[in-house]
């Protein structure tokens, strides 16, 4: 595909002069003879002639950080031109949609841009790369936005891992949660459920079972790894251990015991091994032991005299 040639690593040269470049003053007015902008020269754009990339894979907008840029904007303007291509009169937004929101809140009629000439090809891959490549992505807009490239340009999980600068195994790690059922789902996107601990749930085929085990984990309530334990009990539980069967001697044992002690007496195990427990609740009681140990010494030490 003439698509994957022209991008691929190349994507920091097809984005150069904007944010890096350029944090100066910007022309007055705004244009609408884009012939202006042809050069890639930042200019300012009027705000109701922009619309949003409808391929934007980010589809929530954090409304405290956005806020926060807001009051930004009012204060020190953009500092960083948006990138936008032409579409017929009208310019749609490459990158910089944050930007263009904030503006748009801040009262402000015109934003420093710069036009880029790309294909409708290209505007779709560079998009989707460019907000990959930010990490501001939840993880659930990650992943589809790494389908996505993978199922219109026929990228495998190396070729993408390459364009945006992550290794193949996060980007399998990625797509995994696009396995898990809707509700599991939901929680990532709203941020309770981490994507380290949405991965565990991956191997849980049963969906009812997922959403059970996802809100132990939610809010960070267990560590990643505590996380992993519990789902691998889930899996593979541990059986439990049948109670040895005690014979009629042992059971008769410890009735005894318990009338000559007058208190509690437990055995745990069987003729062959176990232990035998004394309870007692007051010092009336331990005293009372005490004497009932000593009165058997005595009686074991005349035993052995009169031998």
């Amino acid at each position: 595909m003439p698509i994957k040639k022209g991008l691929g690593k190349g994507l920091s040269a097809l984005l150069s002069g904007s944010e890096e470049e350029y944090g100066g003053s910007f022309k007055d007015e705004p244009i609408e003879d884009k012939s202006e902008a042809a050069n890639g020269s930042s200019v300012e754009i009027a705000l109701n002639l922009i619309d949003p990339n409808v391929n934007q894979p980010r589809k929530v907008f954090d409304e405290l950080a956005m806020g926060e840029l807001v009051n930004s904007i009012r204060i020190h303007g953009v500092i960083s031109p948006i990138i936008l291509v032409r579409t017929g009169e009208r310019y749609m937004i490459i990158a910089g949609e944050r930007r263009y929101r904030a503006s748009k809140k801040a009262g402000l009629k015109t934003i420093p841009a710069i036009i880029r000439d790309y294909t409708p090809q290209q505007v779709k891959e560079i998009s989707l790369i460019e907000n990959l490549q930010r990490e501001d992505l939840n993880p659930i807009e990650t992943a589809n936005a790494i389908k996505q490239l993978m199922d219109e340009y026929n990228y495998t999980q190396e070729e993408v891992a390459d364009r945006i600068g992550k290794s193949r195994p996060a980007i399998a790690n990625t797509l995994r949660l696009l396995a898990l059922s809707e509700p599991v789902i939901h929680l990532i996107e709203q941020g309770k459920l981490s994507a380290g601990h949405a991965r565990c749930l991956v191997v849980v085929e049963d969906e009812q079972a997922q959403l059970m085990l996802a809100k132990n984990g939610i809010d960070n309530k267990v560590t990643v790894r505590d996380f992993e334990k519990m789902v691998k009990n889930y899996l593979s539980p541990k059986p439990q251990k049948k109670p040895q069967e005690q014979s009629l001697e042992l059971k008769d044992l410890v009735s005894r015991m318990q009338r000559v002690f007058a208190t509690k007496v437990t055995a745990l195990g069987n003729d062959g091994k176990g232990r035998i427990y004394i309870d007692y609740y007051s010092r009336d009681d331990l005293d009372r032991i005490v004497e009932i140990v000593e009165t058997v010494q005595k009686a074991q030490m005349q035993a052995r005299e009169s031998e």
